[in-house]
């Protein structure tokens, strides 16, 4: 099955076309790189997913859910890490995850069972009542990924999800989502690191200008001995 397929998603602000009518699927179980430039139309894509965006033109299902005419089927089987921190800075990690655990539906019990389990799998055990401000970079981008991964999502959406922190906890990360992966969750995953993106993804996209200028497997991307880095500036250039 697809986990995501979006066909033909066009969005405009005023004058300037953000997403020009691309066109891609991800299929269930794998680990997709989505690359472009800052202003290339990813964050637009992405808010269009989750239903952040409302876009001019196209079809997006998740699942075969249609993130439209289903939102709510749709935005459940999504979690999305931010680029950006959007949550309450005064709140305690462990209340992060009580809230949207709330948001998601899950009754108390599952709440008190899943939030143990993912402060102890990010190491957040000791920093579980601090608030949000007074966390680290790399402690609010753990939190940030526990928050995503509260209600077992299907889909998991990472935007930048090791910006800021340190070489060690990133490759803990690696580590981390290459097991979920391989465990069947699905991945959509934008990086300006582009090492990570070649250690990681098994399918690459880049957009660029707001269109998708290259999609294939990562193979292709690093055939020749070429590095991904390499490909991918000679695509955007």
């Amino acid at each position: 099955m697809k986990a995501l397929e979006i066909d033909n998603l066009y969005k405009k602000y005023g004058e300037n076309v953000a997403v020009n009518n691309i066109s891609f699927d991800i299929e269930e179980g794998e680990f997709f790189g989505f690359l472009g430039p800052n202003g290339a139309g990813k964050t637009t894509t992405i808010g269009a997913i989750t239903g952040i965006v409302k876009f001019d033109q196209g079809v997006i299902k998740v699942f075969d859910k249609d993130v439209v005419v289903d939102y709510r089927e749709a935005r459940m089987m999504i979690g999305i890490s931010p680029q950006e921190n959007n949550v309450d800075i005064w709140a305690p990690a462990e209340k992060i995850l009580w809230y949207i655990g709330g948001y998601y539906g899950m009754t108390r019990n599952e709440r008190k069972e899943k939030i143990p389990e993912l402060l102890k799998l990010f190491d957040l055990e000791r920093h579980k009542e601090k608030e949000f401000r007074m966390l680290s970079g790399g402690l609010k981008r753990r939190v940030m990924l526990a928050r995503a991964m509260m209600h077992d999502p299907k889909l998991l959406i990472l935007d930048e999800p090791t910006a800021g922190v340190d070489v060690e906890l990133r490759h803990e990360l690696w580590d981390y989502l290459k097991k979920i992966n391989q465990q069947g969750k699905t991945i959509l995953f934008t990086s300006h690191y582009l090492e990570e993106v070649e250690q990681l993804c098994n399918k690459i996209a880049v957009i660029n200008k707001g269109e998708i200028i290259a999609l294939d497997k990562k193979e292709k991307f690093t055939e020749n001995g070429s590095s991904l880095e390499k490909t991918y500036l000679e695509l955007i250039k």
